[in-house]
């Protein structure tokens, strides 16, 4: 078991940094609230245990200190509603005396909200005096922001050294998101394939790098994998295409070819006249575009060559759609994708489905409870996969 389940928070103060940098529309409502009812269990542990909670978490990247527009007042009204109308109190600060004076006053079973950590410079800067204030407001300290893990800031990594080993610990989603991640980097039942999409290969270098050692086939769609195709020689016509590393794709398919990984870029093309959701379209082998057309999603062929490879795999990790699925017309592929993953989850894959995209997608088309498991860290999960060791991890399990 882990160290948070064994815990019992009977009395003690829980200060927990979460993750509730979710969208906001004008009106200051919440768009998508994936990140907040992800925090749910951890909370209502820690309340059910006769605890309290201190809530911690940025939200936006407010450039000059305090303003009206990044505030996390805005999202108590719906922190409220989730927790089963249970007081939810907030702090106009985060440190300062209306925290402290906010913090001891907290009584078994109530919430605390803290203002925006990110109002202070110190706390992207990692500074150490003002992890120590924020320290002073809780027994235990838990850890439950996977999107924010992979930076060093004063709440997610400095701020553990404060309290003692047994006193600081994961939260139940950090606990799901790092085994999750465990189980496909370093446990992949083979054979694993990982579905890797998006604009730019040079967003992607180093988790390709990575997964070259980890799996058997490597799926590579979206704008990035015209690069490719321009690299082997192929005609993209205006498809997106970074120059700048064509012999970065050519290095990775000969490293995938020595290691006996298979890589597998899309047969065919969706292609359009013109990056516009209206746009004029056609279809096209992807390596023979035409000089004024430019591929905007994978084709139907590719579609069928990349549900086969999905089918027979036992472990799978989706990052980045196929092409521009916000534009009805250039959706199919990314949904196609989506069908296949969770046809093969049913069969008895294990799937990870992460990056803000993939995410959006499995969401949009209603798979989301089709897959294995849904992360809710972008960068975070990128710089795991890339193999990097992850501050937010580091400062709890080291």
């Amino acid at each position: 078991m882990s160290r948070f389940s064994e815990t019992n928070f009977n009395g003690l103060k829980a200060l927990v940094r979460v993750d509730f940098n979710v969208p906001l529309d004008d009106k200051f409502d919440i768009t998508d609230d994936t990140r907040m009812t992800a925090a749910l269990p951890t909370i209502n542990k820690v309340l059910s245990d006769g605890g309290s909670v201190i809530l911690m978490s940025h939200l936006g990247r407010p450039k000059d200190g305090p303003s009206d527009k990044y505030s996390l007042k805005h999202l108590l009204p719906h922190l409220k509603s989730l927790l089963s109308g249970k007081e939810v109190k907030f702090a106009t600060d985060c440190i300062g005396a209306d925290a402290v004076e906010a913090a001891k006053n907290l009584k078994p079973g109530e919430v605390l909200l803290l203002e925006n950590l990110r109002f202070y410079k110190e706390e992207e800067k990692g500074d150490k005096g003002f992890a120590e204030k924020l320290s002073k407001l809780g027994d235990v300290y838990i850890n439950d922001a996977f999107g924010t893990a992979h930076r060093a800031h004063a709440s997610t990594a400095i701020i553990a050294s404060f309290f003692p080993k047994d006193k600081r610990m994961f939260g139940l989603l950090m606990e799901s998101e790092v085994n999750s991640g465990q189980k496909v980097l370093n446990n992949a039942e083979k054979p694993f394939v990982a579905i890797i999409g998006g604009a730019k290969v040079s967003d992607k270098i180093l988790i390709l790098e990575n997964l070259l050692e980890k799996a058997t086939d490597i799926i590579i769609g979206g704008g990035m994998a015209y690069t490719f195709c321009k690299a082997e020689g192929g005609k993209i016509g205006k498809s997106l295409c970074e120059e700048d590393r064509l012999d970065t794709a050519l290095q990775l398919l000969k490293k995938a070819e020595e290691k006996g990984v298979s890589i597998h870029l899309p047969s065919d093309s969706v292609i359009a006249s013109e990056f516009n959701a209206n746009a004029q379209t056609s279809t096209s082998p992807s390596n023979a575009i035409p000089d004024d057309w430019m591929g905007l999603d994978i084709g139907s062929y590719a579609c069928e060559q990349f549900a086969n490879i999905i089918h027979k795999s036992k472990t799978i990790l989706w990052n980045g759609p196929m092409g521009v699925f916000e534009f009805e017309k250039f959706q199919h592929g990314t949904k196609e994708v989506a069908k296949a993953i969770a046809e093969a989850t049913q069969n008895g894959a294990y799937s990870l489905v992460g990056g803000g995209d993939s995410v959006a997608a499995v969401n949009q088309f209603g798979y989301s409870d089709k897959v294995s498991y849904v992360s809710t860290g972008g960068g975070a999960l990128l710089e795991f996969f890339e193999g990097k060791s992850l501050p937010g991890i580091a400062a709890i399990s080291e």
